[in-house]
C-alpha cells in the first residue's frame, strides 16, 4: 500500500518523506514520495498537450507513473461551460503505483468552469493554481458562480495561489510579432513551466519537442519556449511559491531494461505489428474512425515499412470486410472500433465464424448505448463480445488490464486466431486507451513464435484413391482447419455465410451435419489453451475474492493492497482470458465463501460467473464514464469482508 501520510498543506494522497533546508534567502525544497496534479481547463487550452508534456518529462525522469486524460464528449463545447472542460490527471511517485489517484493534491484552473468541475474532487488542503486573468463576471456567471470564489471564502480551506497566467504570458511575449490572442494560447507552456519548476521536472524534452512541433513555424517556437522559460522563472522567483518539491526516481519499482511511457493504444499498435512480425505475416487493418479507437489506426498508417497496410474504409461494415478478405489472402487481418462499430460489424464476425479465419476484432469500450458517452470509459460490451451474434458463433475474448498490458494482449490475441482459426475479441476500454504508464521494451527473443503454415496442397485421399484438399479437415489438437491462401493451385474451395460439410466445405442444409458444425465451434473454442489463473493470497486465510477483468485491475488492487495494510485478508484475482474462461476459475471461486466482482458496467461478468459456476457472485458497478477510486473500491471490499 502507498503511503496515506500527508504533504506540507495536509494533502491526501501526497506524501512528505523529507525536507532539504537551502542557504538563506533560496527556496525551500521538500521531497515527497508522490504527487497528484491535474491540470484543467478549455479543451482549447491545451491541457492534454501539457499534460502530456509533463508526463513524458516525468517518466524520462525515472518516476513510476499512471494518467486519466479526460476529454469533453462534444468536439468543440462553448468555450469556458463546464461541457467544454478538458483535464489531465497524473499520478507520479518514487515507488510502484497502479492508478490515477483518487484526489488531486494540485489542481491548475485555467478558468473559472475549470475550477467549478473539478473543486468536488480536490481535497481540503491541496494547492490550487488559479488563472486569475479569467475570472471575469461574464465567466464566472456563465458556470453559475454568483460571486467570485477566489474571495467570497468558499476556497479558504485550501492553498490558492492566484497567478494572472495570461497577462504573464502576454508580457513575456510581447517581444514577439504576434497578436494577444496568438500570445495567449502559449499560456499553457507558462503554466508548465510553473509546475516543471515545482516538481523539478526536466526541461530539455520539452524544450526539443516545442522546437520539432512548430518547425516550420520558428516564431511560435520561440514564443512557447519562451512562455515555457517564462513559467519557470516566475516560480523561481515570485514569493507566492515559497516551496518547491522533489520526487525521486522509482529506483525500486521496475526490473532492469530500457523503459519509455506508452498509452493503451499505442501499446496496442506495437502489439499488432510485433505479431505480425513473429507470425511473419503482412499486417492489414481496415478501420472506420471512431473515438477511442482511432489513435490505433493512425499509429499503424506511420508503419508501412514493417509491411503494415491501412485502410480507412467508408463504414464500419466495409472496414471489417476488408480485414476478413486480408485474413482470407494470408495476412493478419485487424478491424479496430468501438461499441457501436462492434454491433455494425457482428454480422461479419460471424462470417469470420463460419469461415474459421484468423481476424483481430479490437474494440476501445466506451460509455453506451447507442452514441452514448464517447470520451469517458465503460467496460459495457462484454455481453455483446460473448453473444452479439445471430445464431451459435462463439467467439474468443481476451482483455489487457493497463496500458502497457495492451500490448502482450495484442500479442495474446494474434496467437489464439493464428493457432485456432477464429476471429478475436480484444476488451481494452478508454481508461486504457488513453492513460499511459512507464512500459518496459521487450526484447525480440522474449516474444512468442507465432508462425503458421499455410497448406501447400492435398490433406485428404477419398475411397478411391484421389488426392483433394478438404478445407474443413481439422487439426485434431486445435480442431483449427486449414488455412489455404487464394491462387494456390488445387486449393480452390468455397466461401461464403451458408453452412458447409464437415470437411469437404461443400455447402449443406443437412441437420445432422450443422448440428455436427455448430458443436465442433463451440468445442473448439472451448478448448484453447489459455493459462489458469492465480490467486493472490498471501495470508492463505482469506474468506473474500475480489475478480476482476480488463483495467479495473489497477484500482483492485490498490483498494486490496489498502485493505491488507490495515490487517485485513483479502484474495484478488484478475481475468485476462473472458472467453474461454481458465480451466481452473471454478475451483479457485469455489475456495472463497465470498466472490466480489467490481465492473464499470452493471454486472455483466458477475452474470457469467453466476451462470456457469452457480457461485452467489456480489456486484459492485459503476458507469459514471470514470474509472473507480481506490479509497471508494476498498470501503466496498471491506464491507463485503464484513458482512
Amino acid at each position: 500500500m502507498t503511503s496515506q501520510v500527508s504533504s506540507p498543506a495536509e494533502q491526501a494522497d501526497g506524501a512528505v518523506v523529507g525536507e532539504q533546508r537551502k542557504p538563506a534567502g533560496a527556496k525551500d525544497v521538500r521531497r515527497l514520495d508522490r504527487v497528484i496534479i491535474r491540470f484543467a481547463g478549455d479543451s482549447g487550452d491545451g491541457m492534454q498537450l501539457t499534460g502530456d508534456r509533463f508526463t513524458s518529462e516525468t517518466a524520462s525522469f525515472g518516476n513510476d507513473l499512471s494518467t486519466l486524460p479526460n476529454f469533453p464528449a462534444e468536439i468543440r463545447a462553448p468555450a469556458g461551460t463546464l461541457p467544454g472542460v478538458s483535464s489531465f490527471q497524473l499520478h507520479f511517485a518514487d515507488h510502484d503505483i497502479l492508478t490515477p489517484g483518487d484526489a488531486p493534491n494540485v489542481l491548475v484552473a485555467m478558468n473559472p468552469a475549470a475550477l467549478k468541475a473539478n473543486i468536488a474532487d480536490v481535497p481540503r488542503g491541496a494547492e490550487i493554481i488559479v488563472n486569475t486573468d479569467e475570472f471575469t463576471k461574464r465567466a464566472m456567471a456563465k458556470v453559475g458562480y454568483a460571486a467570485n470564489p477566489l474571495e467570497d471564502g468558499s476556497l479558504d480551506g485550501y492553498s490558492v495561489h492566484p497567478v494572472p497566467l495570461t497577462a504573464l504570458t502576454v508580457e513575456a511575449l510581447k517581444e514577439f510579432d504576434l497578436s494577444r490572442k496568438e500570445a495567449e494560447r502559449s499560456k499553457n507552456m507558462f503554466a508548465l513551466g510553473l509546475l516543471s519548476w515545482m516538481y523539478h521536472r526536466p526541461t530539455e524534452g520539452t524544450e526539443k519537442f516545442l522546437a520539432a512541433k512548430f518547425a516550420k513555424k520558428p516564431d511560435i517556437a520561440a514564443a512557447n519556449l519562451a512562455a515555457f522559460r517564462a513559467g519557470w522563472n516566475f516560480g523561481e522567483t515570485t514569493e507566492d511559491f515559497a516551496v518547491s518539491y522533489e520526487v525521486a526516481p522509482a529506483a525500486q519499482a521496475f526490473p532492469p531494461g530500457t523503459y519509455r511511457n506508452i498509452s493503451g493504444n499505442l501499446a496496442l499498435s506495437y502489439g499488432l505489428i510485433a505479431a505480425s512480425r513473429q507470425a511473419d505475416l503482412p499486417l492489414y487493418l481496415g478501420s472506420y474512425p471512431i473515438t477511442p479507437a482511432s489513435d490505433i489506426l493512425h499509429e499503424l498508417s506511420r508503419h508501412k515499412n514493417f509491411g503494415v497496410r491501412t485502410f480507412q474504409a467508408e463504414d464500419e461494415i466495409a472496414g471489417i470486410g476488408a480485414a476478413l478478405g486480408a485474413a482470407f489472402g494470408g495476412s493478419l487481418g485487424v478491424t479496430t472500433t468501438s461499441g457501436p462499430g462492434v454491433a455494425l460489424k457482428s454480422e461479419t464476425i460471424g462470417l469470420a465464424v463460419s469461415l474459421e479465419l484468423p481476424l483481430l476484432v479490437i474494440d476501445i469500450q466506451r460509455g453506451g448505448p447507442s452514441t452514448g458517452l464517447p470520451t469517458k470509459t465503460e467496460q459495457a460490451d462484454l455481453l455483446q463480445a460473448m453473444y452479439g451474434r445471430n445464431g451459435e458463433a462463439p467467439v474468443p475474448i481476451v482483455a489487457p488490464c493497463t496500458p502497457g498490458d495492451c500490448f502482450d494482449a495484442a500479442l495474446e490475441a494474434a496467437r489464439i486466431a493464428l493457432a485456432y482459426r477464429t476471429p478475436v475479441l480484444l476488451l481494452s476500454d478508454g481508461y486504457l486507451a488513453n492513460g499511459s504508464e512507464p512500459w518496459r521494451i521487450p526484447d525480440t527473443d522474449e516474444l512468442p513464435d507465432l508462425r503458421v503454415q499455410f497448406t501447400q496442397g492435398p490433406n485428404h485421399t477419398l475411397d478411391d484413391g484421389t488426392e483433394v484438399f478438404w478445407p474443413y479437415k481439422r487439426d485434431p489438437g486445435t480442431l483449427a482447419r486449414p488455412w489455404a491462401v487464394p491462387g494456390t493451385p488445387g486449393l480452390e474451395h468455397r466461401i461464403g455465410g451458408i453452412e458447409k460439410q464437415d470437411g469437404s466445405g461443400n455447402i449443406s442444409y443437412d441437420p445432422a451435419n450443422h448440428d455436427f458444425m455448430v458443436r465442433t465451434r463451440q468445442a473448439k473454442i472451448d478448448g484453447i489453451d489459455v493459462p489458469d489463473i492465480e490467486a493472490d493470497d498471501p495470508s492463505g486465510t482469506a474468506n473474500t475474492l475480489v475478480l476482476g477483468w480488463g483495467s479495473t485491475y489497477g484500482p483492485i488492487t490498490a483498494a486490496v493492497r489498502r485493505l491488507r495494510a490495515a490487517g485485513e485478508s483479502i484474495a484478488q484475482a484478475h481475468l485476462r482470458h473472458l472467453n474461454p474462461f481458465p480451466r481452473n476459475l471454478g475451483a479457485v471461486l469455489g475456495r472463497y465463501d465470498k466472490v466480489v466482482i467490481p465492473e464499470m458496467n452493471l454486472g455483466q461478468l458477475a452474470t457469467l460467473i453466476r451462470a456457469k459456476y452457480l457461485v452467489d457472485a456480489h456486484s459492485y458497478n459503476q458507469v459514471n464514464g470514470m474509472p473507480f477510486k481506490a479509497e471508494q473500491l476498498a470501503t466496498a471490499l471491506k464491507e463485503a469482508i464484513d458482512g
